[in-house]
């Protein structure tokens, strides 16, 4: 990987739930971690409206709680050099009551939420940012609306006459989004039925559908190879007990096919556009420059 003498290379990743960034691009992060990157993660929401076993909440006050603690538990297992918390409640997903919570992430207002975006850009100034694409991954409306804040967060943070109390301007040079390939969720559709699971109820609340999801494929513009950080991730993910995932979903899956199928992670270019017909990248800081 290429390093920027006087500034070390900086990642920011900005997802909504305690779980993304692991469930996610845990692979990724957990790669550019080890490698000597900082990287550090925005997380959106306390990940409240989740249902949670009664059980697992022994010695936490709230749901929020319990969820912070399995993300500090990832944070750790993954890397990161830290965490940035925006403290909203979770909305749930699209039609459900917590939507019109006064407080949770879909009702904030647009310019705060850019506002406390682009302080997190100019405190860690990144060379790179991650955030969910425009459908939010699987819908999710939280998804969505950061995924909103955080494109306009993106070029707000750059620019002097925008938010001047959030910081000195930082611009970070590469913007990507994790790639949804119609091919990976063909497989993982085929698979979770001979592991027990609906494919049409995906998630701890089994409120996410993966066939409708199939229909949002996004271009892979770079695929970063994380074989050797799949432990990792693995690891991450248990860390979030109270929402299964991938450590759970793959558990009676053959390890050899596991690691096949994590072996890489894919992203969309959102910013710069990338060229038309170029090859598909290697490494999300190619191109970027200290």
């Amino acid at each position: 990987m290429k390093s920027y003498p006087g500034h070390p290379r900086s990642l920011l990743a900005i997802f909504a739930h305690p779980d993304d960034e692991s469930f996610g691009p845990g692979g990724t992060l957990a790669r550019y971690a080890a490698e000597g990157a900082e990287v550090w993660l925005v997380c959106g929401t306390d990940g409240n409206a989740g249902t949670v076993d009664a059980a697992m909440l022994t010695g936490y006050a709230s749901t929020g709680q319990l969820r912070a603690a399995e993300l500090c538990c990832a944070a750790q297992t993954l890397g990161l050099a830290g965490v940035d918390w925006l403290g909203y409640r979770d909305s749930g997903m699209a039609g459900a009551p917590e939507n019109q919570h006064p407080e949770c992430l879909v009702q904030a207002p647009m310019d705060q939420l850019v506002g406390q975006i682009v302080a997190s850009i100019r405190r860690h100034k990144p060379q790179v940012i991650i955030c969910d694409n425009q459908f939010g991954g699987y819908g999710h409306p939280d998804h969505i609306k950061l995924h909103q804040a955080t494109v306009e967060a993106f070029h707000a943070a750059g620019d002097p006459t925008r938010y001047p109390e959030a910081g000195a301007p930082h611009q970070a040079q590469r913007l990507y989004h994790p790639a949804f390939t119609a091919g990976l969720l063909k497989v993982l559709v085929r698979l979770m039925p001979l592991v027990g699971r609906d494919p049409r109820k995906f998630g701890r609340n089994h409120d996410i559908d993966l066939l409708q999801t199939i229909g949002w494929e996004t271009p892979v513009h770079t695929r970063v190879n994380t074989i050797r950080y799949v432990d990792v991730k693995l690891a991450a993910s248990a860390c979030h007990r109270s929402q299964g995932g991938p450590a759970e979903m793959y558990r009676r899956v053959p390890r050899p096919l596991v690691r096949r199928l994590m072996a890489t992670e894919s992203f969309t270019q959102g910013f710069p556009a990338p060229q038309p017909g170029a090859a598909i990248g290697r490494d999300l800081f190619d191109g970027a420059e200290s």
